[in-house]
């Protein structure tokens, strides 16, 4: 793994978060001021083929980048804020709905947090 790739997969693999390529090439820009937005976007994309992390895609939102443990996603649909969640896992059901195997599921429940509820998040609607 090269340095950026380790840097990029350090970065991503933090808890909590889902940096968009944007983000990423910010903060990266921290360690490694010459790195160029290219080299960003080529690392992830490697990163992601080698299954080291994952992409999540909200429509509307560009994507971003997460630790490829499984786990599941609430979405804020007033701030946009994506945390980190763990529900039942859903395969076996899904097996059983579907007759068999299956490639992958991404599960996203859709809420609106405690910041936005309590009137103190940035509304973005």
């Amino acid at each position: 793994m090269t340095k950026y790739e380790q840097a990029i997969y350090r970065l991503i693999s933090r808890p909590d978060m889902h940096m968009t390529a944007e983000q990423v090439f910010s903060e990266i820009r921290r360690e490694y001021p010459a790195i160029s937005k290219a080299t960003v976007y080529n690392n992830l994309n490697r990163l992601c083929s080698a299954g080291l992390i994952r992409r999540v895609s909200i429509e509307g939102s560009p994507e971003r980048y997460d630790r490829a443990v499984k786990h599941d996603h609430l979405v804020c649909s007033r701030c946009g804020k994506v945390s980190d969640a763990v529900f039942d896992d859903m395969t076996d059901a899904l097996r059983a709905r579907l007759g068999g195997a299956f490639i992958a599921y991404d599960f996203k429940v859709f809420w609106i947090c405690p910041d936005c509820r309590n009137g103190s998040g940035e509304d973005i609607s």
